[in-house]
């Protein structure tokens, strides 16, 4: 009996003991993490906050990062320590909970060599925890809160050329090159290229092309790629299709084509559209110089040239001057003799 009085008595000692210090420990659940952004580019800052929710007096958080994407920057809400992986912030509030902290934040670059989309994580862990004058302490935070982020470039969209030269004729093959490139192309685990076309009057269309295989498709009937999708992406992208195209009516097609993500429900990703005029098969036609062939005009049968080398149907042309004859000569000169002859006359009389 009075060995149970007595450990009895230890127990209540102990716990007055306990609860007279006013120190117990607590769960610190008013924590509120978060980024600046979600996803970051080469050279650019990313930036996480870390809100307590009320002022604290000590804490210990280390932020656990991938230094193949990311670099560290700089840390505000105590002292840092870098470990190449790790961010640790070390904070104390040595004038005994009169200048405690509530949030604390660290600041990430972008690496700059980056050419592929990279998702990766922050991950958040605590310790040491306390409220400013140390009466309460809190749980440490060993599962890490974790903030997705995506590193990756700024990708240029994938854009299709189609090339061939000379006219597309009727049912004649038309050697054709599909082009589908990008400078620094967003990446794609399976993808494929799809084509659809408006013809005139219900005209069909085949672009035939061969692959690794030496298996020949319709794109448009059967797409190009394998069936579960191709991979794409990174720099200086260049995917080149040779094709041959027939068209079995004239008129204008439009012929539209599609990369497309089989990952995402067959979502696209780039689309263009080309305009071909297909021309009609036609007769082979004199090629056209501007002039129009004279015909040689008919020269009579009994036309002989004469000593100058111009021929009697020329002299025969009608004179836009008459010519002089012996007549005429007469009848210039006889009124100035008769004129002659009466002044003389008269002079004679006169005298």
């Amino acid at each position: 009996m009075k060995k149970a009085i007595s450990i009895v008595t230890i127990i209540a000692v102990l716990l007055l003991s306990i609860f007279s210090t006013g120190v117990y420990a607590d769960t610190l659940d008013t924590i509120n993490i978060t980024t600046d952004k979600a996803t970051v580019h080469p050279g650019e800052n990313i930036t996480i906050n870390i809100d307590f929710g009320q002022d604290m007096g000590s804490y210990t958080a280390d932020i656990a990062y991938d230094n193949n994407l990311l670099e560290f920057v700089s840390a505000e809400g105590g002292t840092e320590n870098d470990n190449g992986t790790r961010i640790r912030v070390y904070f104390f509030d040595s004038a005994g909970g009169t200048n405690p902290r509530r949030t604390m934040s660290v600041t990430f670059r972008a690496k700059e060599d980056i050419i592929t989309s990279n998702p990766t994580q922050l991950s958040v862990t605590f310790e040491g925890l306390a409220n400013p004058d140390a009466s309460v302490t809190y749980d440490d935070i060993t599962t890490p809160v974790i903030k997705d982020v995506i590193v990756e470039p700024i990708f240029v969209d994938y854009d299709f050329s189609l090339n061939y030269t000379g006219d597309i004729k009727v049912n004649e093959e038309k050697d054709m090159k599909l082009t589908l490139s990008s400078t620094l192309g967003k990446n794609y685990e399976h993808t494929r290229i799809l084509a659809e076309v408006v013809a005139p009057d219900n005209g069909t269309v085949k672009l035939l092309a061969t692959d690794n295989q030496s298996l020949e498709h319709d794109i448009i009937q059967s797409g190009w790629g394998d069936s579960a999708g191709d991979s794409i992406g990174g720099k200086d992208v260049i995917k080149e299709i040779n094709m041959r195209g027939i068209f079995d009516k004239a008129g204008e097609y439009t012929i539209t084509f599609k990369l497309i993500d089989r990952d995402n429900s067959d979502s696209i990703i780039a689309e263009k559209a080309f305009t071909l005029n297909v021309q009609s098969e036609t007769a082979v036609v004199p090629p056209v110089t501007g002039e129009t062939e004279e015909t040689p005009e008919e020269v009579p049968e009994n036309t002989e040239e004469n000593n100058q080398g111009t021929t009697n149907e020329e002299n025969l042309e009608t004179p836009t001057t008459l010519p002089k004859t012996g007549n005429t000569a007469y009848i210039t000169i006889l009124p100035i003799m008769m004129v002659l002859v009466a002044m003389y006359f008269v002079l004679r009389k006169k005298d």
